[in-house]
């Protein structure tokens, strides 16, 4: 049986699949990739679901429901006539539907799938999507990042080794993420996001300024009329991506009443917006420590991307970087036809790598001697940690004779940890004894399937506690998944590879004469930088360059060579890329 990909959109969503190696968009039974993610239930309970569901917004907006995965993970609760349904609910109809359209592209059963989310998910709405497939029947093999399926599109199709700034803005949430492209591995470096802005806030602020124009506020339309009111600011905001004017008319009371709207009038009605975007863009390249010139190109997924006011302000974030674009409404479902190539050993895709990050960071509570109450969070693992990672801290008693430590385990940014998402917690035994007597090492290991193994060893008996916290539900996957980690458990600097290359450059300054051990000196250092921050990628281009490097100082001939360049340089890592392409809103944004 097929795996498939699934990109469950707050807008649309799609299907992919791969066979003989290459990627596969499934269609709908209108002949479109894409489904709205949208349902609705009629009088009778019938349900509908996508284009149809979409339609009754205007004539049955009480019974239907859009836009629900910026509710993920959270209790809100829907209303559609007398049904309630929960946002993972909604979300799995909305599965079951590509699902179905699948199973008949294929023509075999589908029960395995591959299901991407917003890189800045936390646990409990990636756990709230897994929910959703496992509703729709689904045994949900991997949850993917989108920039990290839409990266993985490109360099697929590309074999660029390239940063790309990916900037996924879809019609309810913006996603902005560094990824690294390396030979066969794809790797998110930083991400930034936010679940409520999209596409679709320019609809709401082309609504309300067709209310002001025309002197009529929410409040005094019917959901009905209200409902046509953001169909045609969405065909006006559509209108401005082919032209730079739309005129867009709406009946209230049965008059017809007309606005016309520009780029430039569209822009000075969301500068609030473009702030927004500004704002998480440098959060990721702050993250980081990167500036725009370390990225190679931007990136564009997601269908409000092709708005050329949004672009006109990425080029004037980046100058006259390269912005690359490849299909955005279906980057991301071809990004997963690659995974699930990946997963089913298809092709050349077997070969590829995908790491990832930690989205948010993990840690525990701490004493706050100020105030006991209010815990201090202490991370292990910060944002943006390359996955699957393993991560450990030494921390002791606060009280005398206690004999439990009780290690809660927190997913957030916040400095107290009541603040932040609790995840569980882990009660261990300890022998009592005078306030910070005794020490436990916490040690937690993390991957991209959203599996934390938390280990505690009580340092003065030896005696180690541990317990796993997992979306996953099937134990044998769970065990094995367990298994694979416990490698992570071994720091980078004691891997087999890692610890050959740093032989080879000892061994390599022992040999040389004292005006080459300052450089090999300088490698070294910057070779254990790598290893101490766990940063896969970097730490495999780095053993690259070293190993070319060697290879040239080692098979040079002193008799028909001079030296070879032992020589290190920064920008050997950094992408430079320039399209030449004009803006022709330049002038909106100023010189600032």
């Amino acid at each position: 049986m097929a795996v498939i990909g699934i990109d469950l959109g707050t807008t649309n969503s799609l299907g992919a699949v791969c066979r003989g190696g290459k990627t596969e968009l499934i269609p709908n039974e209108f002949g479109s990739f894409l489904t709205p993610s949208v349902v609705s239930v009629d009088d009778d309970g019938t349900t509908y679901v996508g284009q149809t569901a979409k339609e009754r917004l205007i004539t049955c907006p009480e019974r239907t429901a859009a836009s629900f995965k910026r509710a993920m993970g959270t209790d809100k609760v829907y209303k559609l006539g007398d049904r309630k349904m929960k946002p993972e609910e909604l979300s799995a109809l909305v599965l079951r539907s590509i699902v179905e359209d699948a199973e008949k592209y294929l023509g075999e059963k589908v029960t395995e799938a591959i299901i991407s989310v917003p890189a800045y998910f936390h646990d409990r709405q990636r756990t709230a999507t897994r929910m959703a497939g496992e509703l729709a029947g689904l045994s949900v093999k991997r949850i993917i990042n989108e920039p990290s399926a839409a990266a993985l599109a490109v360099h697929v199709d590309t074999e660029k080794e390239k940063t790309y700034l990916v900037f996924d803005f879809g019609g309810g949430t913006l996603d902005i993420s560094i990824v690294s492209c390396f030979e066969t591995i794809v790797q998110i470096e930083a991400v930034a996001g936010d679940n409520r802005l999209g596409g679709n806030d320019f609809d709401e602020i082309i609504a309300t300024a067709f209310l002001e124009e025309h002197g009529f506020t929410k409040k005094s339309l019917s959901a009905q009329e209200y409902a046509v009111l953001l169909k045609k600011a969405e065909q006006c905001k559509r209108g401005l991506t082919e032209k730079d004017h739309s005129v867009m008319t709406v009946p209230v009371d049965g008059v017809n009443y007309q606005s016309t709207f520009t780029n430039a009038r569209l822009l000075s009605e969301s500068g609030d917006i473009f702030d927004r975007i500004k704002n998480l863009v440098a959060q990721a390249l702050r993250d980081r420590r990167y500036t725009s010139a370390d990225i190679g190109s931007v990136l564009l997924a997601g269908g409000s991307s092709r708005m050329p006011l949004v672009r006109s302000f990425l080029r004037h974030l980046f100058g006259k970087k390269t912005l690359e674009e490849y299909q955005p409404d279906e980057m991301i479902a071809r990004g997963l036809g690659a995974v699930c190539g990946i997963v089913e050993r298809e092709g050349t895709l077997k070969d590829y790598v995908m790491t990832d990050i930690s989205s948010f960071s993990l840690g525990t509570s701490i004493l706050n001697p100020t105030n006991p109450h209010r815990s201090y969070m202490s991370v292990l693992i910060p944002r943006n940690t390359a996955l699957p990672c393993s991560r450990a801290g030494q921390y002791c008693t606060s009280h005398d004779n206690q004999d439990t430590l009780t290690i809660d385990v927190y997913q957030g940014e916040h400095p107290y940890a009541a603040d932040n998402l609790k995840i569980g917690d882990l009660k261990v035994q300890v022998p009592p004894g005078p306030a910070g007597r005794e020490s436990v090492q916490i040690r937690y290991t993390y991957d991209l399937d959203g599996i934390l193994v938390v280990d505690v060893s009580v340092l003065s008996t030896g005696k180690t506690y541990s317990k796993v916290f997992s979306q996953e539900t099937d134990e044998a996957k769970l065990k094995d998944k367990i298994v694979y980690l416990e490698q992570f458990k071994t720091p980078p600097g004691k891997q087999a590879d890692n610890k050959l290359m740093m032989e080879k450059l000892k061994s390599l300054y022992e040999e040389s004469g004292a005006e080459i051990q300052p450089v090999i000196t300088d490698y070294i250092r910057k070779f254990e930088e790598y290893l101490a921050s766990g940063d896969e990628v970097k730490i495999r281009k780095y053993r690259k360059f070293l190993s070319e490097v060697l290879e040239r100082y080692e098979t040079y001939d002193p008799f028909t060579q001079g030296a070879p360049v032992l020589f290190y340089d920064e920008d050997d890592f950094r992408d430079e890329d320039d399209d030449g392409e004009e803006d022709e809103y330049s002038d909106l944004w100023g010189d600032d």
